[in-house]
């Protein structure tokens, strides 16, 4: 039940050194080039930069829970983004909580939607989240708690393939169609927007801007040391080993289905974080954020990467998501067609990805140069002579 060869790269300390030190760097360099330096400056970060490499550090967040699942236990989870979306939903009720007196209306404890929808008072499931560490606490606990019930059920009657894969889509697709209710109490189809401030400070503000920046490359940077951790302990063996052999580790005694159902759970936490980061960032959250497509792109972004490669989630989400941001608006007509026929590519070409191509280069040229001097001494060459 060891960690294979070339998994097992991405988790020597060069490698760890490397991860982090690019997102730290990021999370310290990027608010010094928007801060320090004047707008006219050619190395000047505007604001609104700031605001969307910070949308793909989130997106790279929700990439590594679902590498964690797919890529080292095997679970191809298609409803993700539900879990982004639960995350983000709990963030901005406690948002909106904060808006109290300088709404639309003016109503200080229901929002705006509510008392345009002739709301007479606020419901009880929104009690709590004007206070951010009851708000945090959900922001992790909702998903938590709905990816332990599903998998709970999912896991016991041994669902797996292709069949787990599209009943967490039809919970995605069901809870897209549940929000989209206004009676539901969570803004309809209009979501949540308008929020002011987060902890006291202006979300429009710059500084605010480039905190939760450097806030999100912190939070992304623990979540990557804590998937290493598991991977890297007995538990991630005992996960490897599931994704390789699922009856042989059952026939050796473990509960299968509680490894498989602690790891989804904290899957989903982490997507959930990740979405509580992304919404006060971008602004608005809505019941698009269980677009079923969404967590297609998710499974997209991390097979681009390279599965099973924790740093190639990472690379995955923000690559896909530079050229989804450039692509809208160069040529919004082509690109879906360009997210489809990247899937097909990598699918066919790059099997492993791009950091799993450039390991397993990596490592055939290593054994190359291991081969031929042992060719040498075995003949009695010299090298060099």
């Amino acid at each position: 039940m060891l960690l294979s060869n070339d998994h097992s790269r991405l988790l020597t300390p060069l490698g760890v050194k490397l991860t982090l030190a690019v997102l730290l760097g990021v999370a310290v360099l990027v608010p010094l080039l928007n801060l320090a330096l004047p707008p006219g400056s050619p190395f000047h970060v505007p604001t609104y930069v700031v605001s969307l490499l910070g949308k793909y550090l989130c997106f790279a967040m929700l990439a590594l829970s679902v590498d964690l699942i797919w890529g080292f236990c095997g679970i191809l989870s298609l409803g993700h983004g539900a879990f982004f979306a639960l995350g983000g939903y709990a963030m901005g009720m406690h948002l909106m909580r904060q808006i109290g007196e300088r709404g639309v209306y003016g109503n200080p404890l229901l929002p705006d939607f509510m008392v345009f929808l002739n709301w007479k008072e606020l419901p009880w499931y929104w009690y709590g989240f004007d206070a951010f560490p009851f708000a945090l606490l959900m922001v992790v606990l909702v998903p938590g708690a709905l990816a332990m019930v599903f998998g709970w059920f999912a896991f016991r009657s041994r669902v797996t393939g292709v069949y787990l894969s599209i009943i967490t889509q039809a919970m995605t697709f069901a809870l897209l169609l549940a929000f989209f209710r206004n009676d539901m109490g969570f803004g309809g189809n209009n979501g949540l927007t308008d929020f002011k401030e987060l902890l006291g400070f202006d979300l429009q503000a710059r500084s605010t801007r480039v905190g939760l920046f450097a806030a999100t490359a912190v939070t992304l940077a623990l979540a990557y040391l804590l998937c290493r951790w598991i991977i890297c302990s007995k538990v991630g063996r005992v996960l490897t080993a599931i994704r390789d052999a699922e009856s042989r580790v059952r026939f050796l005694g473990y509960r299968v289905e509680y490894y498989k159902l602690f790891v989804f759970t904290l899957s989903a936490m982490l997507a959930g974080l990740a979405g509580a980061l992304y919404v006060p960032q971008v602004g608005i959250i809505n019941p698009s954020e269980f677009s079923p497509a969404n967590s297609i792109e998710i499974v997209i972004w991390v097979a681009v990467g390279g599965r099973g490669y924790l740093h190639g989630a990472l690379l995955g989400a923000v690559l896909v998501n530079y050229a989804k941001t450039y692509l809208t608006g160069a040529a919004p007509d082509i690109w879906l067609f360009f997210l489809g026929g990247l899937f097909i590519a990598v699918t066919v070409l790059l099997p492993k990805g791009i950091v799993g191509s450039l390991d397993q280069l990596a490592n055939g040229l290593s054994r190359g140069g291991l081969r031929r001097p042992m060719a040498q001494k075995a003949s009695g060459e010299v090298p060099g002579e």
